[in-house]
């Protein structure tokens, strides 16, 4: 029997071959993607060339500009409406994924490091952990109520060995008092800045002592969308 073929990881991948795998995971999900994109496209070059328009003069090398300026324009449109929807698909796609929270947090640039399934009960209930300008963040998914004592245990061994450093818990889902997924990202990074980009490095060491006492965490079983990380070089700038 054939093997399937191994995935990608999209940080290997060629930028036209991660917009090529982007916008085809956005199709599945997103099937007015191509209207949207088309329609993008005519606004923005309709507008580029009528801000030329404007200009006095008809030669030959303004109307060469004018239509130059559609084609950027529309271009420019159509990559920042297919950025933003291709964003919203993969949410929906990985919403309800084990491991969807550490999918979404690889969005996070520099400045942040992101340690995915620090812990997990056996009902794939898992905690993330992501260490940023806010200090410490423990992220948790999964049931409300098993994640409450999971994040108790989890914080109190990071306070042991990083006293003083900020620690904040967040709980990523769609109840009351979670954060759903595609608020994730943005809700971190909302937290505030109080540690600065010197103490990160100690901060890290200082959490190499839990790490070195952890068992080998694979991650749950199940599809995880690496879809996300791809995205991230997309996406930058942005």
């Amino acid at each position: 029997m054939a093997k399937e073929p191994k995935p990608v990881d999209p940080d290997q991948m060629g930028r036209m071959r991660q917009f090529v795998e982007t916008y085809r995971m956005a199709r599945k999900v997103d099937r007015a993607l191509p209207l949207w994109l088309l329609g993008a496209f005519v606004v923005g070059a309709a507008l580029g060339f009528g801000l030329l328009t404007l200009l006095p003069g008809d030669s030959t090398l303004q109307s060469i500009l004018r239509i130059v300026s559609a084609l950027l324009f529309g271009t420019l449109f159509a990559m920042i409406v297919f950025g933003r929807r291709a964003q919203t698909a993969a949410y929906k796609q990985m919403d309800g994924q084990a491991g969807a929270a550490a999918a979404a947090l690889r969005m996070l640039r520099r400045g942040w490091k992101t340690d995915p399934v620090v812990a997990f009960t056996k009902q794939q209930d898992i905690v993330h952990r992501v260490v940023g300008p806010p200090g410490i963040v423990l992220v948790g998914e999964g049931n409300p109520n098993r994640l409450k004592a999971l994040m108790t245990s989890e914080r109190r061994k990071h306070e042991r060995v990083a006293a003083g450093v900020p620690i904040h818990e967040v709980m990523c889902g769609n109840g009351e008092g979670q954060v759903p997924l595609p608020k994730l990202v943005k809700h971190i990074q909302k937290l505030g800045r109080q540690v600065k980009p010197a103490e990160m490095t100690d901060i890290l060491n200082r959490l190499k002592a839990i790490d070195a006492s952890r068992p080998a965490i694979p991650m749950p079983k199940g599809p995880v969308p690496t879809s996300m990380k791809g995205m991230r070089g997309n996406l930058r700038g942005r």
